[in-house]
């Protein structure tokens, strides 16, 4: 009985489709990985997060990202959409399209249950591979909690700020900005299932 050979995409052809279709994947080692949707607690501390430092950057040189944007993480070769990214000086792009970046100063993950490993564990390790990388905050949907870990001498990375309360102040060092985890998770509500969008 034969088996077809399974047919491995370029980093070219992946762009090439991912720039017409309807949905976003992922792309590593020649596979495309599509993107399961998030729950709207998970969007809620996303759009949080994207106004917060949006707003003690809009004065400097530096640019903050949505999830939409696309990062090219090398030189691992993987194709990924953060959900947060900033970049502080001139923003670098794979090509002329201008819709993958390279050089992000600070990378946002908001884990979820069914990413947090791997946004722990094999997804850092292809971001502390990116030479401009200063930065890496992963942020709990499930429960008030936040760890950014930051770049130190020797290509050590360093857990450097923490919080689990609302009060708590998330200390952004390589974007010289601060995080309070109330503004966080502002109108997220948590209960026993989880959290839920608060009542306005």
């Amino acid at each position: 009985m034969s088996t077809q050979p399974k047919h491995y995409l370029t980093p070219e052809e992946y762009l090439e489709i991912e720039r017409k279709a309807e949905f976003r994947s992922e792309y590593f080692a020649g596979e495309m990985f599509a993107m399961a949707g998030a729950r709207a607690p998970h969007n809620l501390i996303n759009a949080n997060l994207v106004i917060r430092l949006g707003s003690q950057l809009h004065a400097r040189p530096c640019f903050v990202y949505s999830n939409e944007q696309r990062v090219l993480v090398s030189p691992a070769g993987l194709y990924t959409y953060p959900d947060v990214v900033v970049v502080c000086g001139e923003p670098q792009f794979v090509d002329r399209e201008f819709d993958t970046l390279i050089n992000p100063t600070l990378l946002v993950e908001v884990l979820s249950p069914s990413t947090e490993a791997y946004d722990r564990g094999r997804k850092f390790s292809l971001y502390r591979g990116i030479e401009s990388l200063k930065g890496y905050l992963m942020v709990s949907s499930e429960l008030i909690a936040a760890e950014l870990f930051t770049r130190q001498a020797e290509r050590r990375w360093t857990l450097t700020s923490e919080g689990k309360t609302p009060e708590d102040i998330i200390e952004l060092e390589p974007i010289e900005c601060r995080l309070k985890l109330a503004d966080v998770y502002e109108k997220v509500q948590f209960s026993e299932r989880g959290p839920e969008m608060r009542p306005l």
